[in-house]
C-alpha cells in the first residue's frame, strides 16, 4: 500500500503518526508525507488545533480512504466555548500505540518524544487531558520504549508526578544520559524532598510549572523548590500564568507580582484570545517581553504608546 500522513502541527514532529509510519513500514508498505499531487491507498489525517484548516480543506486529496484522528477533530463548539467530544477521539490500536516510533519521518528533528505516563487528576476545565486520557495518571511506558540513546527527549506526559510509579520513573531518566524537557511542566503541588532528591538528578536546562488557578495561593511552593530545587537562574524556571479564565486582572497580577518575586519568570497564556478583553492582551505582551518586563516592573505604568 501507499500511505500519506499528514499533520496541522508543523512546529513539532506528530508522535502519531511517526508510530503510523513504523506501523506501516514493518508491513512492508510505502510511507511518506502528504503531496497533494501523488496518489494513495489510505491518508492519515492528525489534528492537533480545533481552529486549524482540515487536509482536504487545503487542497485536493487524491485517496481511495482518509482516517482522521487526534484531539483537534474531537472539538466542537457550543456557545461560543470549546467542548471536547471523547467519543469523536479516535485513539491508536494498541499494536500501534505500543510501537517504537519512525524518527525517519522527520529528518530535522534530531530529539525523543514520548509519553512515560498518560492522564492528570487535576480535571481543570480549560484542559482536555482529564477526558481525553482519565482522571488517574498511569505509567504507559518505560524509558526503553520512546528513548534509544538520543541527546535530548522531550516528555509530553501531563502529570508526570500524580503517577504512583514517578519516582522509578524520575530514577530512569536520571541513569540515562539525556536531556530531558518537560514540555507539559511539573505539577509543583506534588513535589517532595524524595521525589525532588530524584528530579534534581535528571539531566535538565531548564523547568516548569503553572499557576492556572487563582484562588489556589502557590507560594509556599515556589518557595520550597526555589530552595531545594537545582536549577537557580530565574530565566530557566518559568511559571505559566492562565488568565481570561475565572481570574480578574487583580488576580493576575497577583500571581505575576508573587512569581517574579519568588524567583521565577511569569509567563502569561490566555485562554480564548481572540475574544480576551484589550488589558489581558496588555498584561501578556508586557509580562512576556523580557525588555519591557525588567524596565517597567510595574503593569500600571506600562504605556505601549510610549514604546
Amino acid at each position: 500500500m501507499k500511505i500519506g500522513l499528514w499533520s496541522d502541527n508543523h512546529n513539532f514532529p506528530s508522535l502519531p503518526l511517526m508510530k503510523i509510519s513504523a506501523y506501516h513500514k514493518r508491513m512492508g508498505d510505502h510511507v511518506e508525507m502528504l503531496n497533494h499531487f501523488e496518489y494513495y491507498d489510505k491518508v492519515y489525517a492528525s489534528k492537533t488545533f480545533s481552529f486549524t484548516p482540515d487536509v482536504d480543506e487545503l487542497a485536493m486529496v487524491y485517496a481511495d480512504e482518509i482516517q482522521r484522528g487526534g484531539t483537534g477533530y474531537a472539538i466542537r463548539v457550543e456557545n461560543g466555548k470549546e467542548v471536547y467530544d471523547c467519543a469523536t477521539d479516535t485513539p491508536l490500536p494498541e499494536d500501534i500505540e505500543s510501537i517504537y516510533p519512525d524518527y525517519g519521518l522527520y529528518p530535522t528533528y534530531s530529539y525523543a518524544v514520548g509519553f512515560l505516563t498518560r492522564g492528570c487528576p487535576r480535571g481543570c476545565g480549560f484542559c482536555v487531558v482529564g477526558k481525553k486520557e482519565g482522571l488517574c495518571s498511569r505509567q504507559v511506558a518505560d524509558l526503553e520504549d520512546i528513548w534509544r540513546g538520543q541527546k535530548e527527549l522531550k516528555l509530553m506526559d501531563p502529570n508526570l508526578l500524580a503517577c504512583k510509579n514517578h519516582e522509578n520513573l524520575l530514577l530512569q531518566l536520571s541513569l540515562s544520559s539525556a536531556s530531558v524537557d518537560f514540555t507539559q511542566g511539573i505539577d509543583l503541588r506534588l513535589i517532595t524532598k524524595d521525589n525532588l532528591a530524584l528530579l534534581n538528578q535528571v539531566k535538565t536546562k531548564r523547568i516548569h510549572f503553572a499557576w492556572d488557578n487563582p484562588r489556589v495561593d502557590m507560594t509556599e511552593w515556589l518557595v520550597f523548590y526555589a530552595q531545594h530545587g537545582k536549577i537557580k537562574d530565574p530565566r530557566r524556571r518559568t511559571v505559566y500564568v492562565l488568565t481570561n479564565y475565572d481570574s480578574s486582572e487583580e488576580e493576575d497580577l497577583y500571581r505575576v507580582y508573587t512569581i517574579r518575586d519568588a524567583g521565577y519568570t511569569p509567563y502569561v497564556m490566555i485562554y480564548d484570545k481572540n475574544n480576551a478583553p484589550y488589558r489581558t492582551r496588555l498584561l501578556q505582551r508586557w509580562c512576556n517581553n523580557p525588555l519591557i518586563f525588567r524596565s517597567c516592573p510595574n503593569f500600571k505604568d506600562y504605556d505601549p504608546k510610549k514604546g
